[in-house]
This record gives structure tokens, sequence and C-alpha cells, in this order.
């Protein structure tokens, strides 16, 4: 004992006379010490070394030596490579970090419960392991920086992280970091985190998840500045409770086996959006800007689902649907995809979105509160036809509206391009186009009342092109009220504009074209005593209006119109053009402030295109035949009128 204490002062005189940093290795592990901080270290009962906190067996002790290789605070590196991980801690961390390697898999314990020296900790990570891992526990916040990161791990998580507090996950500028967990495990992730997970970095990050979701935490997540791939995961891409949001980025999801991005509640009861999201537990999805690529193809799978609301104010957002429906027996429901799908309320203030459903029954956006658009450019598809569910629970793909007429509205789900049980208001400056194909292809549905006032509307469905129902459980009316914007409205098996309640045209410019009879191009409930009302805006109506409408602006019927033709309207000297349909109602209407001018067969030379191309608001025109008017008192899409819509 004696020798040893010996060397050990012999080698403490070196160290203090020209070292740099203290050196002392426990296996795969390197605490280095700089010499300006170590001040005295305690050598106690002969067999224990404690330096800046932190004690060591000198029996555990491998190595000890004297570099000049300068130390930075309040880090840990993790190098991995092949079958082994070695680890360096900084000394000034080195007693709050109990570190344990057995291969490439390391695990940390962090025993700090606040800052040192004034930081958190960082753990940064390189290397490659095709069977490692790192695992971190503690109570305090920290960042585990990924600097050119290839880990795989066979045997569970990737990362896992039990810490409850904050995680930043960063990925370093210029490096590309790839992590893909094993199959058939019991971990929730590929990455796990208990607490808060910012993603964030100017790196590029690849994330697999072969046994449950890729990514996922037991609290919010964040994401900012940083490419994150998804690459595939038999559950969702990214999973969380609390909240979700992006403020930037780039964001690719594609090969996941449920939801894209997925925020459930926390606990039983929303708080509701909070300043800062301090304390915040709302399930709501918030994205601000960078970009979003889904893709998902599992049936009744969700892009983007939220247990609270979805709020987007900008970035570019395409999301894809490919499957089909399913049978829920819990809910006793028959289900299918949604691009966006929401718990709560919808709002879109800014960005552009696209979003495709090719699978049978499936929907845009799908809400079980409000949308709101006043801002932003949407644009929206679904390519399906309806599904539906036998008694038993068995699925199959209907084609015609009559097929689907014969079920249940439980048993049943049609593809929709925005369909929500609360109100719908677009405004300001949305633009916001829908196109659906297959049967009971309804364009934009309401359950409660939709309410226009300003942007640009443009629907082409195969069922109802804007419907609002009032469905007795929401307690809605049913009503539609335009008083502002552009509103192209086109159905090719059904109504342009149909509302369960009254229907209120008041402003703005509105183009609809319902099929051929009894369907009309703008309808109301008279079946229920409900009525259109005409007091303003500047109309074109294919198809006629519902029966028995009050008309206090004057409306005029044109003696005939031909099919696939481009048309002028001059309403107190502004034009529009519009192109007529292949198909459609035989009643060509047509409404101004002032009585229009109506010519067919024009040249449209100059304008802006909306509506596919087949309007121009405003519009230069040349040549074409003047058309006479008449008088029209509503009533009906064919000779004799008083046809009603079909509701």
């Amino acid at each position: 004992m004696k020798k040893i204490y010996i060397c050990f002062v012999a080698f403490l005189l070196a160290f203090t006379a020209v070292g740099q940093t203290f050196n002392v290795q426990v296996g795969n592990v390197v605490y280095r010490f700089p010499a300006s901080r170590t001040g005295d270290m305690e050598f106690v009962d002969g067999n224990l070394l404690v330096v800046m906190g932190k004690s060591f067996a000198l029996a555990d002790v491998d190595a000890m030596s004297v570099n000049e290789v300068s130390v930075q605070d309040n880090n840990v590196v993790i190098s991995y490579n092949g079958e082994a991980a070695m680890v360096e801690v900084s000394g000034n961390v080195a007693q709050f970090v109990d570190v344990t390697v057995k291969g490439a898999h390391v695990s940390v314990a962090q025993s700090n419960v606040d800052a040192v020296d004034g930081d958190e900790i960082t753990y940064t990570l390189s290397g490659a392991a095709t069977d490692g891992s790192f695992s971190l526990s503690g109570s305090y916040k920290c960042t585990v920086q990924l600097a050119g990161l290839e880990l795989a791990n066979p045997g569970g998580a990737a990362i896992e992280i039990a810490n409850g507090k904050r995680i930043q996950l960063s990925a370093k500028r210029g490096t590309v970091n790839t992590l893909a967990d094993g199959a058939g495990g019991s971990q929730k992730g590929c990455v796990y985190s208990k607490g808060q997970l910012q993603i964030q970095g100017n790196g590029v990050l690849n994330v697999t998840g072969n046994t449950k979701h890729a990514i996922k935490s037991g609290d919010y997540i964040s994401v900012k500045n940083l490419t994150l791939n998804i690459d595939g995961a038999v559950g969702d891409g990214i999973s969380c409770n609390e909240y979700f949001l992006m403020e930037s980025g780039c964001v690719v999801i594609d090969g996941v086996g449920d939801d894209g991005i997925q925020c459930d509640l926390d606990g039983t009861a929303s708080t509701g959006e909070t300043a800062d999201h301090d304390d915040e537990d709302s399930g709501n999805i918030y994205i601000l800007g960078g970009k979003v690529d889904i893709r998902v193809t599992a049936d009744a799978a969700k892009g983007i689902k939220s247990d609270g609301d979805v709020r987007i104010e900008g970035g570019e957002i395409a999301v894809n649907t490919a499957g089909g429906g399913v049978w829920d027996s819990e809910d006793v429901k028959t289900k299918a995809s949604s691009c966006i799908s929401a718990d709560g309320n919808i709002d879109i203030t800014g960005g552009v979105l696209e979003l495709a459903s090719s699978g049978a029954g499936g929907k845009g956006i799908n809400g079980d509160g409000a949308f709101t658009a006043v801002g932003g450019v949407l644009s929206v598809s679904t390519s399906g036809n309806a599904v539906v569910a036998s008694s038993s629970g068995s699925i199959s793909v209907v084609t015609s509206s009559q097929q689907l007429d014969r079920y249940d509205s439980d048993y049943k789900s049609s593809p929709k391009g925005i369909k929500v049980d609360g109100s719908i208001v677009i405004g300001d400056s949305a633009m916001v186009s829908v196109s659906t194909a297959g049967a009971g292809g309804e364009g934009i549905e309401s359950k409660y009342s939709i309410e226009i006032t300003g942007g640009q509307v443009a629907v082409n469905a195969t069922d109802d092109a804007i419907n609002a129902s009032n469905l007795s459980s929401t307690g809605g009316t049913g009503d539609i009220s335009i008083s502002g914007g552009l509103v192209c409205a086109r159905s090719t098996g059904n109504d342009g504009i149909d509302s369960n309640g009254n229907c209120y045209i008041k402003g703005g410019v509105v183009y609809a074209i319902g099929s051929s009879q009894p369907e009309v191009a703008i309808d109301a409930n008279s079946e229920e005593q409900k009525k259109l009302y005409v007091t303003g805006g500047t109309i074109i109506a294919i198809g006629g209006l519902e029966s028995g409408s009050s008309l206090t602006q004057s409306c005029y019927q044109a003696s005939s119109w031909s099919k696939n033709s481009w048309y002028s309207m001059t309403v107190g000297g502004e034009t529009l053009a519009f192109r007529t349909p292949a198909s459609g109602g035989t009643t060509l209407v047509v409404s101004g402030a002032s009585q229009p001018t109506l010519k067919s067969g024009v040249t449209v030379s100059d304008g802006t295109e909306v509506f596919g191309g087949a309007a121009y608001v405003p519009a230069t025109v040349s040549g074409g035949s003047s058309v006479t008017l008449s008088s029209y008192s509503g009533g009906g899409g064919g000779p004799g009128g008083g046809w009603p819509g079909r509701h």
C-alpha cells in the first residue's frame, strides 16, 4: 500500500507541474479533469481517489495519465465503433454522471438536479454500431447531440431516455444520423423520451421503428430546423402527448403502419392552449412553418391526428393517404383514412397544404369540431369510392350513391374533401380548392353551418359540392351564408350548394352547378319550410334555384345555354367569364346588383383564372352573342319548376 501511495504522489507532482488534464480511465470510460480546477485531490484509506467530487476505487482504475488535451465543460462524448463504445466525461460533471458500458450499449445515470456551472450536460454521440444503444436516466434537463451517428439496437430502442425533464435531441450541422431499433421488442419507439422532447439542429436525422413508433414522447414534441426522415414504423411515425409543435425544418414520414403524426391528451381533460405552452396538455398540433411530407397507406390511418385542435399558420404541408376503411367494433362504426383529423377544431391561417386521399371512404379533413380558414392555400382531393360494413363488420366498397343510401350512417364512410361536425367559416385571404371522385364524394360538409365571407372556394364533387346539415347532436342550423369572396361549386350527381336549413346569398361571386333534375345549383330545405334568400352578390346558377326562394335581388333566366362553352357576364361595368359544363341542370340563372348582360361564345384574352380554368374573375373578353334574359322567380331545374334538391 505504501508503494502505491508513493507512486501516486509522484504522479500528482508531475501533473501539477506540467499537466493540463488529468485522465482517469475505468473500463471504456475516461474522466478528464482540467488541471486548473482539480484543486486538492483526496487519497482515502489507500484505496479511494476523490477528484472534483468524483470517487474512484483504485482497484477499478485501469489507467491514469496526464496530457495537454483541453477539456470542454459539461460534455460527455460517446464514440461508437462496431462492437464497442468509448466514453469521455468532462471533469466538472463527472460526479453527476455514472456510466455503464457493455459492448456498444451505453447507459448513463445523471444525478444532478440543477445546472452544473450554469449549464446543462450535453451528450455528444458519434460513430457506428449495429448492436448498440444509448439510455439515460435522471431528473434534470440535458441535450443529446448526434454528430454523425449510425446506431441500431436489435434488442430494443436505439435511444431511450427515462429522464422526465426536457430533452433536446439535436442533429449537428452537416451530419447525417441514422437510428433503428429491433423488431419484436417491448420498447415504445426507436427513440423514446419519458419527458418533453425538443428535436432540432441543422443536420439530418433518419429514424426507423421496427417494433412500434419511430419517435415517441411521454410529453410534448417540438421540431425545429433539422431534416427529420421517418423511414418506416410499425406504429406511428411521431407519437406524443400534451401537444406537438413544429416551427421550422423538414419532416418526411413514409412507410408507417398507423398515423403519421399523432398527439394525445396526457390527462383526461384539456388545459387548452396556454401562454408559451407552459404546462399545456391540450392534445393540440401546431404547425407554424417548415415542410411536412407524409404518406400513409394503412387502413383508417391518419396523416396528422390530434386529440385536440390542429392549427396551421405556415409552411408547406403535403399529406397523402391510401388506406381503405375498417369496422371499429368498439365504437360500432365504420372508419376510414383522412389526411388531417382532429377531435377538436381545425384552423388554417397560412401555409400551403396539399391533401390527397385515394383510399375507399377517405377524407382530406375530418374534424369533430369547427373548421376555419382565413388564410393560406388549401388543395384537397379524394379519389376513392365509399366504404360500407355489414352487420357482421365485413368491409366492402360501393360504387354508386344508390347503393350507399341503403346503409345506416354508422355503417358507411363516404369520401369527402372537408367534413366536420362543427361550423365551417372561410374568409379573408383563404384559397380553398376541393375535388372528389367516387360514390358519395361530397366536397365540403358541415353538420352545423357554413359561412363564407371572403377568399376563394372552388369545389368539384360527385355528390353535393358544398353541404350543411343540421345534425341533431350538434344543435346546428344547417344554414349556409355567403356574403363575400368567390365561390365556385359544381356537383356532377347532386346539388352545387345544398343547405339543410336556410341558404343566404348576400354578397360575393357565386358560380354554382347542379346535376340534372331534380337537383339544383343552389338548394335550401324547403321540405321543412326553409328558404333560399338572395339579397346580394353576383350569381351564376346552372340548374336553377330552390323552389320558393325569396329573391330580394332580381334574378334572370337565360333563354338557353350551350354546353362546354365560354360565356361572359357583365354587372355594373365588371366582367367575369365562365365556361359551362358538359352536363348539368337545364336552367341557367344569373343575378347581380343590376341587371346583368350575358354573352355566349366569347373569347377570353386576359383575367384571373379560377375554378381550374373554368372561370376568370375579372376577365377581358371579346366577341360573342348576346343572350336573352327574362325575369326569374325561383323554382327548380326543369320545365315547370318546383324541383327540390335531394338532401
